[in-house]
């Protein structure tokens, strides 16, 4: 069983209060994502589908996935793949549509919730989740509801912001998250919590080791892989 103090306390409210501030800021989100990365998300994403899509899945649930840029991705890269985007955010949901209608792709966007899954066992060859891991009220729940719907041989891929490493180049990164993008994002979205929620919620998210050894014992054999100076990070779980 993972550690116990990787339980997040107040699972339920935090949720709420999660659910809430995306859907406050969810018609800028994609435009606060851009400025706020300076378009650097978007390598990460393509770097992250390519270890997604490695086995050639042909089913694919891409958990969190707010406006549907990471399963849009996956599509695009996979297009006789099936790919599902499950959010518990209707908002973020109905972007995504908007989205998939523009670019002409066919996805199955449903509304869900990732502790509790609304799929049977083995019902996906890969899962992923981009930037909406450390959003999680339960990590260890979180990822044993990844691994149940994960089909033996299927692959889980994780592409989140790590806390900045020690060093130089965190202490600058860890300057910017706590007084810059707070108020980059406040101007832009018209939501002050929600950009001091992010920085927030980095700087206590789990190191890459403790995520990897999380996974590894909800039963993964896993992987991880530093982005852009460790500004993000790809981590990788195949289920035997």
């Amino acid at each position: 069983m993972p550690p116990v103090g990787d339980r997040q306390p107040s699972s339920r409210d935090k949720g709420r209060e999660v659910q809430a501030m995306f859907a406050s800021i969810a018609p800028r989100y994609d435009l606060l994502n851009r400025v706020l990365s300076l378009g650097i998300d978007r390598v990460w994403r393509r770097e992250a589908a390519r270890e997604a899509l490695a086995l050639h899945p042909a089913r694919l649930l891409d958990v969190a996935t707010g406006t549907g840029d990471f399963a849009l991705e996956l599509k695009a890269r996979a297009p006789g793949a099936e790919v599902v985007g499950s959010d518990f955010v209707p908002e973020m949901l109905g972007l995504a549509r908007e989205k998939a209608r523009a670019r002409h792709l066919d996805l199955v966007l449903e509304e869900g919730d990732a502790l509790n899954l609304p799929y049977p066992d083995g019902s996906f060859d890969a899962v992923t989740c981009a930037f909406g891991f450390r959003n999680f009220a339960d990590y260890a729940r979180g990822l044993a509801e990844m691994w149940r719907v994960l089909a033996p041989g299927g692959r889980l891929v994780i592409l989140e912001f790590p806390p900045p490493r020690p060093g130089l180049f965190g202490s600058l990164f860890r300057f910017y998250f706590r007084h810059v993008l707070p108020r980059v994002g406040a101007l832009v979205s018209g939501n002050p919590g929600a950009y001091t929620y992010l920085p927030e919620s980095t700087l206590a998210f789990l190191d890459p080791e403790r995520l990897a050894g999380l996974m590894r014992a909800t039963g993964f054999r896993t992987r991880f892989r530093l982005l852009t100076f460790g500004i993000a990070a790809i981590h990788v779980g195949d289920k035997g």
